[in-house]
């Protein structure tokens, strides 16, 4: 049987959907939440798991969406009309497909796609590295008097590996923010060091999005580069890439593609690892 593409986007297919109703409401919301991820994670990774109270009638029904939709109908199969955890049966079907509706792919934020990929590389089957971390806040802007306000901009370029494959792909990232210039420039500093976070964050979203997960019905997985139209910032040595970025030879807005709304997350910074910075 032919592989099932996975990609580090929002899953929108309705085969890749779960419906569960029959939910008893002799219990929390929160138990019933937890009970629930228990059963349906053992069939794959989930993107999502919300429950809802019905109308008008006591208990809930939950929608659950997979990143694959082989493990949606595993669920089914496995669940539907088993008493679970509770002492009635629940209710299980995978959406009936809907035809006329197209969804835009939008990007997984960085940390759904870490998840997926430790989900089926493994914590220690890929890895990260910053090539360079850039202040470009003045490039393209024209010296003037100090303002109250500045605006801060940061692009960094950041390579995921994986080494068991023979894969690797980059990513750009780029995030701004206007700051108000603060008396204590410890505050300043440390909204800095965030905006530089978010630039990070991007920039891996953005390696995965070059990277495909072919899952086997085995539950085998084999991994693929697909290499974008405009496959610069891979192909160039490191060193030119700096010169990319200290001439300003990026279009910086090309690199904040729709996608889930990062979340400022724990990254470590290591010198060696950073290029050179304004």
């Amino acid at each position: 049987m032919d592989p099932e593409i996975v990609s580090f986007t929002i899953p929108t297919e309705s085969n890749k959907i779960v419906f569960v109703w029959n939910i008893s409401a002799l219990r929390s919301e929160e138990e019933i939440y937890f009970s629930l991820l228990q059963v349906f994670s053992q069939f794959g990774a989930l993107y999502t798991l919300k429950i809802f109270p019905n109308a008008g009638d006591p208990g809930y029904y939950a929608v659950i969406k997979y990143y694959c939709a082989r493990d949606a109908r595993r669920a089914q199969e496995a669940c539907d009309h088993k008493n679970l955890f509770q002492d009635s049966p629940l209710k299980v079907r995978v959406c009936v497909k809907q035809k006329g509706f197209q969804y835009k792919s939008l990007l997984l934020n960085s940390s759904r796609c870490q998840d997926l990929a430790n989900h089926y590389l493994g914590f220690n089957g890929w890895s990260k590295r910053i090539i360079a971390l850039q202040n470009i806040s003045g490039l393209d802007e024209d010296e003037g008097d100090p303002q109250e306000e500045i605006k801060q901009r940061y692009l960094c370029v950041l390579e995921v590996l994986i080494p068991a494959y023979g894969v690797s792909s980059r990513g750009v990232g780029v995030a701004e923010e206007t700051l108000i210039k603060q008396k204590d420039p410890t505050d300043f500093l440390q909204k800095t060091g965030n905006l530089q976070k978010y630039a990070a964050q991007k920039a891996l979203s953005d390696a995965f999005q070059k990277i495909l997960l072919l899952v086997f019905e085995n539950g085998k997985v084999a991994v693929e580069y697909v290499s974008p139209d405009d496959n610069t910032v891979d192909c160039l040595t490191e060193e030119e890439l700096q010169g990319l970025i200290q001439v300003n030879d990026f279009t910086w807005t090309s690199f904040n593609p729709d996608g889930e709304e990062e979340i400022l997350g724990e990254l470590t910074f290591h010198e060696d690892a950073l290029g050179a910075e304004d």
